[in-house]
């Protein structure tokens, strides 16, 4: 680690002689390596990305120069050569470094990001700035293959060309976006043949006309026919027609070719393409055979590549959810899935190995993902569409008029729903309860254990009046046991877990059990509450409802955020009725929860069964 010891900030790194920089890129990649076999992180995208990280930092002049990366998984090396080298152990823990760019964090974090493909239209956004204001630093956007998957990234692609701005756009091709890339355009530019054969032709041709003993004018003519021609062969040829000058493919991990490049394009005017070939997981063996795996991955161990397992004393909720959807498959013919570039994340492959045909991975695109569940809805398949919380807010206009609005039968299974932990803020699942509950003929319902997700799942595939929304916590998952288990379940109904007189503690999904273990701690001190499972947000439980006049105190909790949750719907009814109760909900508070550990940010909100009973005390006292 000689001379990654030196490298404090790019500057130093730009003193360093071209030589030095591979021995560089090989001491980084240890250096992540072992950081992340303690912390868990995503691990090959950014050992993918270690040398075009060096050649970006040493041809340009950061933090003057802007580097916009997309989605953020591949920027370990960026952090570490930009002054967060000493802090990397604290990567993606609680008052730690965040796994993603962000821009309170550092000067060279240009703009946050932790969903993908916003690179390329963030960094237009800062060209046009830039133009304005008569500056001239360069912009460069590094955006994924499978990033192209998303229609933000043309959309800013198709702007950005007709502009005609300085802009720089790199495009980091490794075949392999979070599941392997999706799509004609992923196909289309990692075909390995095309820009070789465009490259070799074209300078075949070049040497030809240098050769011909005819007149320079109708030669070049001709010449530029056949390059026309030629660029149907070129993975270059999309972006030519959108207006970008393109450059490529570049082997991404020979830094010399990296820096010419680099150094030769910043003369050049205009909107640029530089296509550059890595390979995901680059220099850790067991990472380039399975990148998937280690996209995004625990602790392991570095000599075996074996992930540290925590020992789970049941299945995760994906997992439950993947079994139960296998087992409906076998006898409903017409039921489908659909996710977007999360197989692995939401268990769909587990399903996709026995029904190849009736599960769809459609890559980043989760607006398509939606609207092609509303045109297999509207013919007659039933399908389910399977979306990380923080992901489905992208396809938020499609919910609402192409599904909702049509009152199509679609099934939302909505993985990662409230806190997910160590991604932060970009990925909590904090706001699908507010952005779902006021959208007409949407069924909204949250299991509060694994068996009553796999009620849900039966009831919502039966249900053919809407949309029918279940959302489900990451990580393991609880079974309350028979005791506690409803095999009738309504629509819309409730479920007394346990009777009380004096309060009611209404809790959605998950924190059933924090409920129950609330209950026991007032209990002990002799007050009496009722637990309630509102596992329906909407409709919800109007019977039960009237019930709420006989408490002292009601409380909600739910793993929401409080403004639009369910308990501002309670709040609303208490004050429609005009009910003498006091009320408090818990919920997460107005602001975005940051990284850590799924505990320790429960009890930093205030979702614990010590603060949901001192908080009944408290309304009780008053």
């Amino acid at each position: 680690m000689d001379l990654l010891e030196k490298i404090n900030l790019p500057e130093d790194l730009r003193k360093l002689k071209l030589e030095e920089l591979n021995k560089l890129s090989v001491e980084i990649r240890e250096f992540i390596i072992d950081s992340v076999s303690k912390t868990g992180g995503h691990l090959a995208p950014s050992l993918g990305a270690v040398e075009l990280t060096i050649a970006l930092h040493y041809c340009f002049n950061t933090p003057k120069d802007k580097i916009i990366w997309d989605v953020g998984h591949q920027t370990y090396a960026h952090k570490i050569i930009t002054g967060r080298k000493d802090k990397f152990s604290t990567l993606r823990q609680y008052k730690g470094i965040s796994g993603f760019p962000k821009t309170e964090e550092s000067a060279y974090d240009a703009f946050n990001v932790g969903h993908s493909s916003t690179s390329i239209s963030a960094a237009f956004g800062m060209a046009i700035s830039r133009d304005l204001q008569g500056r001239k630093e360069k912009i460069i956007a590094v955006i994924g293959d499978g990033a192209l998957s998303s229609g933000i990234a043309y959309e800013g692609l198709d702007n950005a060309g007709y502009m005609d701005t300085d802009l720089i756009v790199v495009v980091n091709d490794n075949n392999m976006s979070i599941s392997p890339s999706l799509g004609a355009i992923s196909t289309y530019l990692s075909k390995k043949m095309t820009g070789p054969i465009y490259n070799k032709l074209r300078s075949e041709l070049e040497k030809a006309i240098n050769n011909l003993p005819i007149p320079q004018k109708p030669t070049l003519k001709a010449a530029r026919k056949i390059e026309e021609s030629i660029k149907f062969f070129s993975p270059g040829l999309l972006f030519e027609e959108l207006g970008f000058k393109y450059y490529g493919p570049i082997n991404g991990h020979k830094i010399d070719d990296l820096i010419t490049i680099f150094n030769n394009v910043k003369k050049i005017k205009g909107p640029i393409v530089i296509h550059v070939i890595t390979t995901k997981g680059k220099g850790y063996e067991p990472a380039e055979k399975n990148p998937s795996l280690f996209h995004g991955i625990g602790k392991f161990d570095v000599k075996s590549g074996e992930p540290i397992k925590r020992k789970y004393s049941s299945q995760s909720y994906s997992a439950v959810f993947a079994d139960k959807l296998i087992s409906i498959f076998e006898r409903k013919k017409n039921v489908v899935a659909i996710t977007a570039a999360m197989l692995i994340g939401t268990g769909l492959d587990k399903v996709k190995k026995k029904f190849p045909d009736r599960v769809f991975d459609v890559g980043i695109a989760e607006q398509h993902a939606v609207t092609m569940a509303g045109g297999l809805s509207i013919s007659g398949i039933k399908p389910i569409v399977a979306i990380y919380s923080t992901f489905l807010q992208r396809a938020y206009d499609q919910i609402i008029h192409d599904i909702a609005l049509q009152k199509l039968p679609v099934v939302f299974a909505i993985d990662r729903a409230g806190i997910v932990g160590d991604d932060g803020e970009t990925h909590q699942g904090s706001f699908d309860i507010s952005y779902l509950n006021l959208i007409p003929n949407m069924v909204i319902s949250a299991p509060k254990d694994s068996r009553e997700l796999k009620s849900l799942l039966e009831l919502a595939v039966e249900y053919n009046d809407g949309p029918f929304a279940i959302r489900y916590p990451r990580g393991e998952s609880v079974d309350m046991g028979e005791e506690f288990e409803d095999k009738e379940i309504q629509i819309g109904s409730w479920q007394v877990l346990i009777e009380g007189e004096d309060i009611a503690i209404l809790s959605v999904g998950g924190c059933s059990s924090i409920s129950l273990s609330a209950q026991k701690i007032l209990k002990n001190s002799n007050i009496d509450a009722e637990v309630v499972n509102a596992r329906f947000v909407k409709p919800m439980d109007m019977t039960y409802l009237k019930q709420l006049k006989r408490f002292k105190v009601v409380i909600t909790v739910e793993e929401n955020a409080e403004i639009g949750g369910f308990g501002e719907q309670i709040a609303k009814y208490i004050a429609q009725k005009n009910l003498q109760v006091k009320f408090k909900a818990i919920a997460l508070p107005d602001k975005f929860i940051e990284q850590g550990d799924q505990t320790t940010l429960r009890n930093l909100v205030g979702l614990s069964a010590e603060n949901i009973s001192n908080n009944i005390k408290d309304l009780l006292n008053k």
